[in-house]
C-alpha cells in the first residue's frame, strides 16, 4: 500500500482551527498499520464525545463544536478518517473498502480505550459510527446523528446521490471546497473553502475521497450489506438515548432522520430537530448543534 501524507504546511494558519495534533497508527484486519490524526480537546478525565466526519471533509468541519463542547467539561475528539484531513491516504481506491473504515476507526477507539461515548456522527461518519455503535454497544451511551444514515439496500436510492456517485467518480476535478459549499445553505468564505482543499495538494491525494460514495452499499449483494442489515437489527432494540439533529434544506437526506425515529427505541421522547441548515450542518449551525448537545446531556 503506497500512502502518502499532506505537508504540514497545508495546514498552516487555518481559519479558527488551532488545535494540536494527535496521531496514532490504526490497522485493519486486511491492511498495514496507517497514521490517523485526531483532535483531543478538554479535560482528559471528561466523558468523551466522538464527532466523526464524512465526505469529502475532516476534522475541520467540528472547529465550531470543539470549543464550547470543551468547555463544558468534555473531552472532545475527533479523528480524520484514513483518507481525509491529517490522516495517511492511501493512494489506490481499492485500499479503501467500507470495512476497512470500520476497523480502522474501531482500532482508535480502542487504542484510546474510550467509553462512556456520546458520538455525533454526520454523512459517512454515521455509515461508519452508526455499525461501530452496533457491533461496540459497550463503549457507547448516546448516540447523535446529523444529516446520516445506516444503508442496508433495501430502499431505492435518490437520484441526487446517483448523480453525486458519478460525479465523484468521473469529474476531472474534486473541488472540496466548493462541493462544502454547495452542501450549505449560509455562504462560506474563500479562507474556509481552502482549508476543505488543504489535506489535498493534488489529485493522487483524493484517492478516498474519490471512492467513497462508490463503497455505500446500494445494491442487495454488496459484501457489506450483512453487517450492515445486522447493525440495523441492533439498533431496532437501541434503548440508549438517541438524537436526530438533521439540516433541513439537503436534497439526499433532510428527511432521513425519519427512519431512524421510527426504528429505533432510544429515540422517544428526545428532542430531535431539522435546522436551517443544508448537509454539512455542522458548517451552518455548529454553535447551535454544540448547545443542543450540552443541554441534552445535561438533561
Amino acid at each position: 500500500m503506497q500512502v502518502l501524507r499532506t505537508p504540514e504546511s497545508r495546514f498552516a494558519n487555518l481559519s479558527d482551527y488551532q488545535f494540536d495534533p494527535h496521531y496514532v497508527d490504526v490497522v485493519a484486519s486486511d491492511s498495514e498499520p496507517v497514521r490517523m490524526h485526531y483532535v483531543d480537546e478538554g479535560p482528559r478525565d471528561g466523558r468523551p464525545i466522538v464527532l466523526l466526519h464524512g465526505e469529502p471533509t475532516w476534522s475541520y468541519l467540528y472547529r465550531t463544536m470543539i470549543p464550547p463542547l470543551a468547555a463544558a467539561g468534555y473531552r472532545v475528539l475527533a479523528p480524520d478518517l484514513i483518507g481525509f484531513g491529517k490522516s495517511d491516504k492511501p493512494t489506490k481506491r481499492d485500499d479503501y473498502t467500507y470495512l476497512r473504515h470500520v476497523e480502522w476507526v474501531t482500532n482508535w477507539i480502542e487504542t484510546l480505550d474510550l467509553s462512556d461515548i456520546t458520538a455525533f456522527v454526520q454523512d459517512w461518519g454515521s455509515l461508519i459510527g452508526l455499525r461501530i455503535a452496533a457491533e461496540q454497544q459497550h463503549r457507547f451511551s448516546r448516540m447523535v446523528v446529523g444529516n446520516g444514515f445506516l444503508p442496508t439496500a433495501d430502499r431505492p436510492t435518490p437520484s441526487a446521490f446517483t448523480i453525486w456517485r458519478a460525479f465523484a467518480r468521473y469529474s476531472p476535478v474534486l473541488p472540496c471546497g466548493r462541493i462544502v459549499q454547495v452542501g450549505t445553505v449560509n455562504k462560506i468564505s474563500g479562507a474556509v473553502r481552502a482549508a476543505y482543499d488543504a489535506p489535498f495538494p493534488s489529485a493522487k491525494y483524493q484517492a478516498g475521497a474519490r471512492v467513497f460514495p462508490a463503497l455505500v452499499p446500494t445494491d442487495p449483494s454488496n459484501r457489506a450489506v450483512p453487517a450492515n442489515r445486522a447493525a440495523w437489527e441492533v439498533l431496532g432494540r437501541w434503548e440508549k438515548p438517541f438524537l436526530c439533529l438533521f439540516g433541513a434544506a439537503d436534497p439526499i437526506l433532510g428527511k432521513g432522520d425519519r427512519p431512524l425515529i421510527n426504528h429505533i427505541p432510544g429515540t422517544a421522547g428526545q428532542p430531535h430537530a431539522r435546522l436551517r441548515a443544508g448537509h454539512f450542518v455542522q458548517e451552518d449551525a455548529g454553535p447551535e448543534l454544540a448547545q443542543r448537545i450540552i443541554s441534552w446531556e445535561a438533561q
